[in-house]
């Protein structure tokens, strides 16, 4: 969920619950109490583990599928690499500009059979 007031991601908002120790608050809370605590902070921390800044830091697949199934302790993640957070001016002016090219300015071209 995004908010105009807010500067971050869902990423920058997972890391910072979880500094806070506060990871569970990324769940639905519709959800209520029908999943298992240990198991969502679990998939939180590897999930933050696949951001990290460098390759280097991030797991593998095939280490994701294996840490999954098993109880593998896992070490602290760094802070992610991927928060791109945006200025209270950018995201207004992002929001009140529509043009045909992305944020780079390139444009996207469709092909289609003749």
């Amino acid at each position: 969920m995004y908010h105009l007031d807010h500067s971050i991601n869902l990423i920058g908002h997972a890391w910072s619950l979880w500094k806070g120790g506060n990871p569970l608050e990324l769940v639905d809370q519709f959800l209520g109490e029908s999943y298992s605590q240990s198991e969502v902070a679990r998939c939180i921390q590897i999930s933050l583990l696949c951001v990290q800044q460098t390759p280097e830091d991030r797991p593998t697949m095939s280490s994701v599928l294996l840490i999954l199934g098993s109880e593998i302790v896992l070490p602290q993640p760094k802070e992610p690499g991927f928060l791109l957070e945006k200025t209270s001016l950018e995201a207004d002016s992002s929001l009140s500009k529509h043009n045909s090219t992305s944020v780079n300015n390139l444009t996207i071209s469709l092909f289609q059979a003749r």
